[in-house]
């Protein structure tokens, strides 16, 4: 495929086919990631890795994977101040 490098602001940009976005799953809008190869004579572009935080606050599914393998979870009795019942 080839396409021509188009003024935008005071960058270029690549105007990527419908058909190419479909086939990654990527939409108006979606995040990507672009490198640079190490030749540094191609440029890559793919779908961002999904964010691991909703709304500022961490997954419940991010925070148990990244839990040691051997974690082992304990009790700790803080013992009581004041007049607490339970």
């Amino acid at each position: 495929m080839t396409t021509t490098l188009q003024a935008w602001g005071n960058s270029q940009g690549v105007r990527l086919p419908k058909t190419l976005l479909t086939a990654l799953g990527l939409e108006n809008g979606a995040a990507v990631e672009v490198e640079l190869t190490v030749r540094k004579d191609a440029i890559i572009v793919k779908p961002a890795r999904a964010r691991t935080k909703i709304r500022g606050r961490h997954r419940i599914e991010d925070l148990v994977a990244a839990m040691p393998k051997r974690y082992k979870s304990a009790e700790f009795d803080w013992g009581t101040e004041g007049r607490e019942v339970w």
